[in-house]
């Protein structure tokens, strides 16, 4: 199993230049990707401008949404900038997508919120013929850049009931957990495959599980970030809080029991936006 390694550019106050410096340090080690999670309504960075950032200061470490709202955006113009950064890293692109649960982020976009799950499924069929480079309709000719991926970047859709899953067999070449316990990824999985298998494509659908972290003696923190970004979500963000995976055991524990139910990857995202964060995973992980 991959270990990916978020940015903490969702981490509200997090420097622009620790967020480059945990880039170029991350793609000097041993991590198989660079992810960034998304909101509009929240004190974090853009997901699509970040990783055009990294993507300079980097050569070798795969850049990733996990995932992006992408029903918060305009089809065309998504195309275009996720083909524009698939070029200008060198095909390196994974483009997490999901549909978005917070209605205030769609209200900030403007974007409708109720029938996102339609919009999103008319993104998706769009952004796949702009990649291949057909026109948009008759009066409007083909959109560029061409992504280095042929058909584009690698697409993973985020979800976590069974409507949005089985979008993976028709659009996806996988399946992202999102910050799903290892018995519920699991069964999530098995319903992308079950999609796959209906769409009657070969192999298998890519799987990727991700989990918060924080290490070391300002780990406490996390316990703060988890608690402020799922506010919303009430006693639920202070469970989530108390079982932050917290020390390297229990980093460790979760990067098994994620390899355990057959993850290809597992992205852990940072709660402290401090560079001793990475390095401290990565001794771990190395």
């Amino acid at each position: 199993m991959q270990i990916g390694i978020g940015l903490p550019a969702t981490i509200p106050g997090s420097p622009a230049r620790l967020t480059l410096d945990w880039a170029r340090r991350a793609d000097s080690g041993p991590f198989s990707s660079l992810g960034i999670i998304d909101r509009v309504v929240y004190g974090n960075y853009e997901p699509m401008v970040m990783l055009s950032a990294a993507a300079a200061v980097t050569e070798r470490i795969r850049l990733m949404t996990s995932v992006l709202v992408a029903p918060t955006r305009n089809a065309g113009i998504l195309a275009k900038q996720a083909a524009t950064l698939d070029a200008l890293s060198g095909g390196r692109l994974t483009l997490g997508l999901g549909v978005g649960a917070r209605e205030d982020d769609f209200l900030a976009a403007p974007e409708s919120f109720r029938d996102r799950a339609r919009r999103f499924e008319r993104q998706l069929d769009l952004m796949k013929r702009i990649w291949e480079g057909e026109p948009v309709d008759e009066d409007v000719g083909p959109v560029g850049p061409r992504p280095v991926r042929q058909g584009g970047p690698e697409i993973l859709l985020g979800g976590y009931a069974p409507a949005p899953i089985r979008r993976v067999g028709r659009w996806a070449d996988g399946y992202i957990s999102g910050g799903a316990a290892p018995e519920m990824a699991q069964q999530l999985y098995a319903i992308a495959e079950e999609s796959w298998r209906a769409a009657g494509r070969s192999g298998r659908p890519r799987f990727v599980a991700a989990t918060y972290y924080a290490l070391g003696p300002n780990a406490g923190r996390g316990g703060d970030y988890i608690r402020d970004y799922y506010g919303y979500m009430g006693e639920v963000a202070g469970q989530m809080a108390q079982s932050l995976p917290s020390t390297p055991d229990a980093v460790k524990g979760a990067i098994q029991a994620y390899s355990d139910i057959g993850a290809d990857e597992l992205m852990l995202w940072p709660t402290v936006a401090e560079l001793d964060q990475l390095d401290r995973l990565a001794d771990l992980v190395g």
